[in-house]
């Protein structure tokens, strides 16, 4: 029986992955490379690279690369001061599951970033823990973020379902042994899902999976 459902945020909870990805492609495009969707999706958020990562795979000037990334991640956390939109049917789903199963957010974000993102929408409150970039050495697509969260959850994953928009989660929440749900974005509608419990077009579709 499943008790607890695990959820990323980024793409999954708030619609940050655009705002995250036409900041870096900016970025990018001051040291001479065309960030395309198809490149940020595969070696981004389906592979796990790193902005330096990425921006060394395609050429990029290494003596720039550091200083205009730092700047870029300045511009975002002044994005983030206006609170992004919650993805469609976030709100309603979780307060339907409320008080029925267990809830956790595990995502890459630092926490301070997850506080701008979720500080005011009122959402925090459904989650029994929060597990962030802060808390673990190892990011997704390693298991380290889910294996953390069932640690301090203390249940099993056997008796968890995740939630994920890219392949990047999915790969993590399964290498933890967690079964996982795929909603994808815009940006990650393209690439592969093999592997995923389900793919679906909404987050209100784990309500039919939690009936089961």
């Amino acid at each position: 029986m499943i008790e607890m459902v695990l959820w990323d945020n980024d793409g999954v909870l708030v619609d940050t992955e655009t705002l995250f990805y036409e900041t870096t492609r900016s970025a990018f495009a001051r040291l001479g490379i065309d960030l395309t969707k198809e490149i940020w999706g595969r070696l981004y958020l389906s592979e796990g690279k790193t902005s330096r990562e990425i921006a060394g795979l395609l050429g990029a000037d290494a003596d720039r690369t550091a200083a205009i990334l730092d700047e870029r991640n300045q511009q975002y956390r002044q994005i983030l001061l206006q609170p992004p939109p919650l993805r469609p049917q976030v709100r309603e789903t979780l307060g339907v599951l409320a008080g029925r199963v267990r809830m956790a957010i595990v995502t890459g974000s630092p926490r301070d970033q997850l506080q701008l993102m979720l500080g005011t929408s009122g959402l925090l409150g459904f989650f029994e823990i929060t597990v962030t970039g802060d808390d673990c050495t190892h990011p997704k697509p390693d298991p380290e973020p889910y294996l953390t969260a069932l640690k301090r959850l203390g249940v099993g994953a056997s008796r968890c379902i995740a939630v994920e928009d890219s392949p990047r989660g999915l790969a993590s929440a399964k290498a933890a042994g967690i079964a996982c749900m795929v909603v994808p974005t815009e940006l990650t509608r393209m690439l592969d899902f093999a592997g995923a419990l389900a793919v679906e077009e909404g987050v209100s579709a784990i309500l039919k999976l939690l009936s089961h």
